[in-house]
């Protein structure tokens, strides 16, 4: 699996220009191919009368979903830059969508490349990435009366705090990355006498 991965940090779309013609490249985050699809659909429908709407897509944090679409450039000139600069940049469950309106200025193949390619890495550079890490998922459960406390040390050094659970004892939900479970282990039984328990769970992305 992979440790991490980059995410756009909001939906956005940015405009350039390159000889007359209009290149709005709207990009959206999508967790399963199917929201993509449904992103690249929307956008179609946004921009009935432009001369494109070519597309790339990456799902899955080892991208394991890849699709790009030229909507009628000329073979690999549009969507293949496109998806090219998604994977150079390392970003994972992202749809991007390129509208072009056509200015009267033919590019050429080289100027249609650097010009889709370009669209979408000024339009991440727009909306920001976030770095998404591998965490081991894992419960901390522990008496109230130690919980408020261990909740607030665990913030204040940076752990992933996900949930926090009340019933006869306090469940504390957290995010480790694989290498910090040993030291954490012996933190946790330091900072709380050894009555603490910590049950490790399965893996999941998360920020930090």
């Amino acid at each position: 699996m992979q440790e991490q991965y980059q995410t756009i940090a909001r939906a956005g779309v940015h405009e350039t220009e390159v000889n007359r013609s209009r290149f709005l490249c709207a990009l959206a985050p999508a967790a399963s191919e199917q929201e993509a699809q449904e992103f690249v659909a929307r956008v179609r429908k946004e921009h009935p009368t432009a001369t494109h709407n070519c597309f790339a897509y990456v799902v899955g944090a080892d991208a394991s979903v890849q699709k790009a679409s030229d909507d009628g450039e000329p073979g690999g000139t549009a969507g293949v830059p496109m998806l090219q600069m998604l994977m150079r940049r390392e970003v994972r469950y992202v749809a991007a969508v390129v509208t072009r309106y056509y200015g009267g200025v033919k590019l050429g193949a080289g100027g249609l490349i650097r010009a889709y390619g370009g669209a979408v890495g000024e339009a991440l550079d727009a909306v920001g990435t976030l770095t998404r890490r591998r965490h081991r998922l894992a419960t901390v459960t522990v008496d109230h009366q130690r919980a408020g406390k261990l909740e607030n040390d665990l913030r204040a050094t940076g752990r992933v705090v996900r949930e926090v659970r009340y019933a006869d004892a306090v469940t504390i939900g957290i995010g480790l990355p694989d290498s910090d479970v040993a030291a954490f282990r012996a933190w946790l039984a330091d900072t709380t006498a050894g009555t603490a328990v910590l049950e490790l769970g399965g893996e999941a992305y998360g920020d930090g």
